[in-house]
């Protein structure tokens, strides 16, 4: 009796190392558009808080206080004089408006009081922007 040898099925290999390349510059691509799609270019050093919690508003502008002083309402540079007319031109009747205030650590109350008058008068509603704590 003669038993025969099964001819092995050829194996199908499927080469990887160009689609590890195509990954790796999507990933890059990924981490460097995040980067840029940063909506808060003032870079500051918000104080941190334990809660954490985020607002969500159906309209929400941006005031930013640099450690220099520098009032930014949407990424543009405002004089402390001229605050309350800038904020009052983004207010509109019948619309819900939130202004999230971003303050550097440095920056004394004071200074923060100023945007919490103009909001106050204004009637809009105002969140203190903060870092979480590291666990």
């Amino acid at each position: 009796m003669k038993i025969r040898r099964r001819r092995e099925k050829p194996k199908a290999e499927v080469h990887t190392a160009a689609l590890n390349d195509i990954m790796f510059f999507l990933m890059l691509f990924f981490l460097l558009a995040s980067a840029v799609a940063n909506p808060q270019v003032v870079k500051l050093l918000l104080p941190r808080s334990s809660s954490g919690e985020q607002s969500l508003a159906k309209k929400t502008i941006t005031v930013s206080i640099t450690e220099n002083l520098e009032y930014f309402i949407e990424k543009e540079p405002v004089p402390v004089e001229n605050l309350l007319p800038a904020l009052q031109a983004y207010v509109q009747p019948g619309e819900e408006l939130t202004i999230m205030l971003y303050v550097d650590r440095s920056v004394s109350i004071r200074d923060v009081i100023e945007v919490m008058d103009a909001a106050n008068q204004l009637r809009i509603k105002l969140v203190l922007a903060t870092e979480p704590k590291p666990q």
